[in-house]
């Protein structure tokens, strides 16, 4: 190819175009969450997961390949929100290496109100400009190519036997 061709590859604006439009949503969401729920966008993210995830809790290393976190920007983000009384630690028995982030009470109480907010910002964005099924053929697409980055490069050396929960409480 020539440098002209390479330069008009049509994948090169798609993939801008999926960071323009990620970065924009979370801005969009951002100022909202901090005004309505005084939480960031990183703290949203980890008690989203958590709020939506069997017994509201996950496997550290989970959360970080769900969130995009790095081990030590989850645990530090972690420490906030355990600072907060949102998340709580509790050790995995059958595996000392492993831990989980729990959400407390205090921690539901907030996603229980934070959660229709979102939703309903959520609804002013997508409701005029994609039919319900163009927003399942979206959805369906930003998983397949979430599934295959997991699985091909999480950047953190994790595969899905990794992020499974606790051996046992399966």
């Amino acid at each position: 190819m020539a440098p002209t061709e390479i330069a008009d590859d049509q994948r090169l604006t798609t993939v801008g175009l999926l960071f323009e439009s990620a970065a924009g949503l979370r801005r969009l969401f951002q100022r909202r969450m901090e005004a309505e729920n005084a939480l960031s966008n990183q703290s949203f993210d980890v008690l989203i997961r958590l709020a939506r995830s069997d017994g509201s809790q996950l496997r550290m290393s989970e959360l970080a390949a769900q969130t995009s976190l790095t081990p030590s920007g989850l645990t530090r983000s972690v420490d906030r929100l355990q600072d907060q009384g949102l998340v709580s630690r509790r050790a995995c028995p059958e595996d000392r290496r492993g831990a989980f982030a729990v959400l407390t009470p205090e921690g539901q109480t907030l996603m229980d109100s934070a959660i229709p907010k979102h939703i309903a910002h959520i609804d002013e964005v997508l409701s005029d400009l994609f039919t319900a099924d163009e927003e399942a053929m979206l959805a369906s697409l930003l998983r397949t190519l979430r599934d295959h980055l997991f699985a091909t490069d999480s950047g953190w050396d994790l595969s899905h036997d990794d992020a499974d929960i606790c051996p046992g409480n399966e």
